[in-house]
């Protein structure tokens, strides 16, 4: 799953890096064209863009660089972590919910797919089947019961499998 994300951040990368190389310097070169540089709007918004690309681009080398950092043999076989899926029980609804942790990029909560770094994700790591977890947000705080946990390694298992 890491590989996907870490292509489709690569394309963002390199579109960028192309934008930065090529784009860029030419809307530059035309504004700078336009004259006076005080009052050249074109010219502050071609440095703004700039200076907005290289900073994305330093977000995207890094997020890239954990991501390729990620191995599964330090995740968790016995506890909640990234790849994990765990099935928990909510009292004061009496429901049961479904998350899956996941990086920020693959993120999408209505589909049950929960940022590591959230509070509720970060409430859920490190937490095994039995165990309670409490997630504080700005709205509330709900407690959840760990039903059931499926780690990544049990993933990998039933796709080899």
């Amino acid at each position: 799953m890491s590989q996907v994300i870490k292509a489709k951040l690569q394309g963002e990368l390199e579109d960028l890096e192309s934008e930065l190389r090529i784009h860029l310097p030419k809307e530059i070169k035309r504004a700078l064209e336009f004259g006076d540089l005080r009052e050249n709007s074109e010219y502050k918004a071609a440095l703004e863009r700039q200076n907005m690309v290289k900073a994305r681009i330093v977000e995207l080398r890094q997020r890239i660089s954990e991501i390729a950092s990620i191995d599964p043999n330090k995740v968790p076989r016995d506890r909640a972590s990234y790849g994990s899926t765990l099935v928990l029980y909510d009292a004061e609804k009496d429901e049961e919910v479904t998350y899956r942790l996941v990086t920020p990029e693959e993120s999408d909560p209505a589909a049950g797919l929960i940022s590591t770094t959230s509070p509720v994700g970060k409430s859920l790591m490190g937490k095994q089947v039995g165990d309670e977890a409490v997630v504080r947000t700005p709205a509330s705080t709900r407690n959840f019961e760990i039903r059931q946990l499926r780690t990544l390694h049990d993933d990998l298992a039933s796709d080899a499998g």
